[in-house]
């Protein structure tokens, strides 16, 4: 019975990697799936050697603390899968991680595939010399990477993006309100701060801030109760203590808006919802960026993270824009507000401009309806038959 070593970093790789075990085993019900996994690749029947959110660690400063850790991790990692005898490894995503996985997979003979390119076009383009040391196969999400490796003579596929397959060309935004019991006449704003504690620690006060603003432009008399106020805010978060710390900014913020009474309401997960129910998004850099660009919704991009990091990445990337809807469409297409820029002052006002400009959100929409279509190519069918061509 043909085993599949497969490891996934975080939530977007264990929903990539769930896609791809259930397209493999549509083809193939003999095969089995052991490694680092997360609860929807377990779901797909995977093995989890280690819990995935071991290596949910973000930013150089924070990897550093953790550093020790993680080689001890994916050295013991190593030792228990190649006691599997796998007929091929597959690293989702978690480069930093994966390539050294892949390398000596690769060395004893046993095919590696590393599924989502690496972002060699954003920073640090010099890694392809070590990806093609490491892997037998990329698959890439995006249109523009294969021409990168191809220059490079490393295999490679362009699959398309998973995301582009799973949601509809045409977002159906009042099903979405319906869902989440959305008065009508309602301006929907929702707000994602991203999945991690880290995350939301850096953008919750910034949000509740920029929600308090908004709601002082919306309103003209700031005394009326919540319900009645036009503007509504949505926040999923997906655990207990990011919403803790999200509702402890809230009650914060009443200190420097004390006659602004928020109509804001978290919820848990949900996050595709709050987003097909928007009129426009605020959100932190990341997967979500690509999502909300799907459901055609204007956004305003925003991140921070801690001092440190910000300086090495900034002075390592290669390109002006780091939110995927602006790399994709190839400009600044949507408002991107980092670090120092990224105050509550500056995401109010972009919201508000954008809000302002029907004629521009129009143009945004179909930017990302083609991107969209660029994108949908039945992506888990086409990895799984590359990786299918790897087993004998």
């Amino acid at each position: 019975m043909p085993k599949i070593a497969i490891v996934a970093g975080e939530a977007s790789g264990d929903l990539l990697g769930s896609h791809l075990i259930r397209a493999l085993k549509a083809q193939r019900s003999d095969l089995t799936f052991v490694g680092i996994a997360g609860p929807k690749m377990m779901a797909e029947g995977a093995k989890s050697l280690f819990s995935i959110e071991s290596l949910s660690v973000r930013g150089y400063v924070e990897v550093l603390k953790h550093l020790y850790g993680l080689l001890k991790l994916r050295k013991n990692l190593f030792k228990q899968l190649i006691i599997e005898k796998p007929t091929l490894f597959i690293g989702v995503d978690a480069p930093d991680f994966n390539l050294w996985l892949e390398r000596k997979f690769k060395q004893a003979g046993i095919a590696s595939i590393h599924y989502v390119s690496p972002s060699i076009w954003a920073w640090r383009g010099g890694r392809v010399a070590k990806i093609k040391r490491a892997v037998s196969h990329i698959l890439a999400l995006f249109p523009f990477e294969p021409a990168l490796y191809e220059a490079a003579n490393v295999p490679v596929t362009y699959v398309g993006h998973p995301l582009a397959d799973e949601l509809p060309v045409e977002p159906n935004t009042q099903a979405a309100r319906e869902t989440l019991k959305i008065k009508p006449g309602k301006l929907v704003v929702a707000m994602l701060p991203g999945s991690r504690q880290s995350e939301v620690k850096q953008h919750a006060s910034l949000f509740v801030k920029t929600a308090h603003l908004l709601t002082k432009q919306q309103i003209s008399d700031p005394s009326l109760p919540a319900e009645l106020h036009p503007i509504q805010f949505l926040v999923p978060l997906i655990t207990r203590e990011t919403r803790a710390i999200f509702e402890h900014a809230i009650h914060d913020s009443y200190a420097d808006y004390p006659n602004v009474e928020l109509n804001l309401q978290i919820l848990f997960g949900h996050a595709h919802d709050a987003m097909e129910a928007a009129d426009i998004v605020i959100v932190a850099s990341g997967t979500a960026t690509l999502e909300a660009a799907l459901l055609k919704k204007p956004m305003v991009i925003t991140y921070r993270m801690p001092a440190l990091s910000w300086w090495i990445l900034k002075r390592m990337r290669y390109q002006s824009f780091i939110g995927l809807p602006n790399i994709l469409a190839g400009k600044f297409l949507v408002p991107e507000l980092l670090q120092h820029e990224a105050t509550p002052q500056n995401l109010s006002d972009a919201t508000t401009r954008l809000l302002s400009d029907t004629n521009y959100c129009a143009e945004i929409k179909q930017i990302f309806t083609k991107i969209h279509l660029n994108l949908k190519q039945n992506t888990a069918e086409k990895a799984a038959a590359v990786i299918l061509s790897y087993i004998k």
